[in-house]
């Protein structure tokens, strides 16, 4: 056997005693702890920094939740977006006679009479018209397109709704009949309204306006017991070009003389 000297025992002893302190010293860059209520704070260095992996791969440090992720039962759930403060307004399209006859009584009566019944020659007969036709001929006063000063004035007062609304009462009321009064005139004015002139084309009055006078709803205007006076004026404009608010009228008006005009114009007012 060959014997060691003592200073190398001496060294492998001192080598192996050295090995597992090296082992179990703290990490380098450690410091101390502070205290947080019992946990341990690890420095902001060390909650940053990639720790090394088995593999030997650096590892990246867990992320926080993001926003997106699923709420926990203490989550704050975000609020629905809020109702506008006044809800939008709806235009009310639909007619109401009811303020129709205030808007009527306020600006028309005095010219057209209690519910539409003018005891004006001069001023028609309102009662009983077709609504439609009323807006149709406010709406062409208001614009122009059926020229009267007088009209487009009192027209100009009013918006859309209220020509609905006031045509819509006019047609609710009944009107007064009327009276013929030309006795040599009226068969003339009957030939031509119920039966019109085959020699010159004029197509009967009662094709379109019923033989009655009724009318037609949404085509054709109400003719019954209207005023002689004023019929007659209307068939004088349309021949005469100076009311265009309907060719068909100012084609028919324009083969009538004025005795004819005037037939006609008394057998309507005489129409129930």
């Amino acid at each position: 056997m060959i014997k060691k000297p003592a200073s190398l025992l001496l060294a492998v002893v001192l080598a192996a005693f050295a090995l597992p302190t090296v082992a179990q010293a703290p990490a380098a860059g450690a410091g101390s702890s502070s205290y947080t209520g019992g946990a341990a704070t690890p420095p902001a260095s060390a909650a940053t920094a990639a720790a090394p992996g088995a593999s030997g791969l650096t590892v990246a440090p867990p992320q926080s939740p993001s926003p997106a992720a699923a709420a926990g039962p203490g989550a704050a759930v975000p609020s629905p977006q809020a109702p506008n403060a006044q809800a939008p307004t709806v235009a009310n399209t639909r007619p109401d006679p009811a303020l129709g006859e205030q808007k009527y009584t306020a600006v028309c009566a005095a010219c057209h009479g209690a519910g539409g019944n003018s005891g004006t020659p001069a001023n028609p007969k309102l009662s009983q018209q077709h609504p439609e036709y009323i807006v149709k001929q406010l709406q062409e006063f208001k614009s122009g397109k059926r020229p009267n000063p007088i009209m487009q004035g009192f027209a100009a007062q009013l918006t859309e709704q209220d020509m609905k609304n006031i045509s819509a009462y006019l047609g609710t009321q009944k009107a007064k009949p009327g009276f013929a009064k030309d006795k040599e005139l009226v068969s003339l004015g009957e030939k031509i309204y119920r039966g019109g002139l085959q020699n010159r084309q004029l197509p009967a009055c009662a094709g379109c306006h019923s033989p009655n006078g009724a009318g037609i709803p949404a085509q054709y205007a109400r003719l019954s017991g209207q005023h002689a006076d004023y019929t007659a004026s209307q068939l004088v404009a349309f021949r005469e070009g100076i009311r265009k608010n309907s060719p068909q009228m100012s084609q028919i008006a324009s083969k009538l003389n004025d005795r004819e005009i005037r037939a006609v114009a008394d057998y309507i007012a005489g129409l129930r």
